[in-house]
């Protein structure tokens, strides 16, 4: 039996795609061989010797220790997409909310209750403070446009937006198939100094880390839009709150407010409720269950962070799971012990992924132990993996 570590509460839907018969899952196992997980760090955590696979239900992996597991073999996918539409909506409303100020309204029509009047005559005499632009015919500059930030354009374009994008990831046959809802531009610069709105999409990592800082805001266009409903990190909090206070940046919309955001006026903070629908719970959590099946089972790998996508059609006899260092001569000399074993091999693909790489073999026979330890002997091999 499989067993699976579930460190967060993981959508019922998702959890009835295991196969009962092959898998329990839970709160407490001490050598998993997988985990499921939304946002609970897992830094701080060892992981016992059968840890194969640690799945994060949902896009951003920055609570999970990915190098660390790289060197111990332990492959760490997410789920990007399944949560996307409910980012792009929230995304959307907020964008008009901090337009039309509404949030503010709201509350301001609240605090006429109890004065002894109809709110509709204090209504007309106080409105007035409170109108904004609308967001039809503005420029929305996107700054990664993958599963989410493309969806966001699309949706902008419907509405009437012109929208502009960054992405240097993207492949040609993307931009293309983007090309009727969005610009792509090759410098962030020519958003920041021509787009009212400007909305954030990408993962936090080193190279985004204070993506956008006191040099990006000043390129601005003064009472511009900025909404982050990437990773809280990726706006430089000092840096945003100057231009806020400033009144350069008209509103920031930030799904990771900080307890100085909390206080300041025209900052707009949402409890990281980006992906918080169902319907994105039961999306991730499905996909993650597939993921964690596919590679327990077979080997294969789909979404993966660390190591690259690899899937191959099962045959009939053993299949043997590589992960090793991306280095010269990798495949000859595990094809070599092979041959020398007399095992004739079926199907064997290779990919890379920077200085990772994974190899898969299927034989036409059972492999033995004596094979296994051999391949672990070779220089840059860091786990070996037999499917039978």
């Amino acid at each position: 039996m499989y067993q699976i570590l579930c460190k967060d509460r993981i959508s019922p839907q998702g959890l009835e795609v295991f196969n009962p018969e092959k898998y329990v899952w839970g709160d407490d196992f001490e050598n998993a061989d997988g985990i499921l997980v939304h946002s609970n760090p897992l830094h701080d955590m060892e992981f016992g010797p059968g840890m194969k696979a640690i799945i994060r239900v949902g896009a951003g992996v920055n609570t999970i220790p990915v190098d660390r597991c790289s060197k111990t073999g332990i492959v760490v996918f997410n789920t990007p997409g399944g949560n996307a539409n409910a980012v792009k909506e929230l995304v959307i409303a907020s964008m008009i909310l901090a337009s039309r100020n509404a949030l503010e309204a709201m509350e301001w029509t609240r605090a006429l209750q109890g004065r002894g009047t109809e709110p509709g005559r204090a209504v007309e005499k106080g409105k007035e403070v409170f109108r904004g632009p609308e967001i039809m015919g503005r420029k929305l500059g996107i700054i990664g446009v993958g599963a989410i930030g493309s969806r966001v354009a699309k949706a902008a374009t419907a509405l009437g937006m012109q929208v502009y994008g960054y992405d240097p990831y993207l492949t040609p046959q993307t931009v293309g198939e983007l090309r009727p809802h969005i610009t792509m531009v090759g410098d962030p610069r020519e958003l920041y100094e021509n787009c009212e709105y400007i909305s954030i999409h990408t993962p936090l990592n080193d190279e985004t880390r204070d993506y956008i800082g006191r040099e990006q805001l000043a390129l601005m266009k003064q009472g511009v839009y900025l909404i982050n409903f990437a990773r809280g990190p990726v706006v430089n909090e000092a840096a945003v709150n100057e231009a806020v206070s400033s009144g350069h940046v008209a509103k920031f919309v930030t799904d990771f407010p900080t307890d100085e955001q909390l206080t300041m006026k025209n900052i707009i903070g949402t409890p990281h409720l980006g992906a918080g629908t169902p319907e994105a719970d039961q999306n991730c959590a499905c996909m993650a269950v597939h993921q964690m099946m596919d590679y327990l089972e077979n080997g294969n790998i789909t979404n993966s962070v660390n190591l690259p996508d690899v899937s191959l059609r099962r045959s009939s006899g053993d299949r043997v799971c590589i992960i090793h260092r991306n280095i010269p001569a990798m495949i000859s000399g595990i094809s070599n012990l092979f041959s020398s074993a007399g095992i004739n091999i079926d199907s064997l693909i290779n990919r890379s992924r920077e200085e990772m790489a994974y190899t898969m073999v299927d034989v036409g026979g059972p492999v033995g132990a004596g094979i296994v330890d051999a391949i672990k002997e070779i220089e840059g091999v860091i786990r070996v993996l037999v499917y039978k």
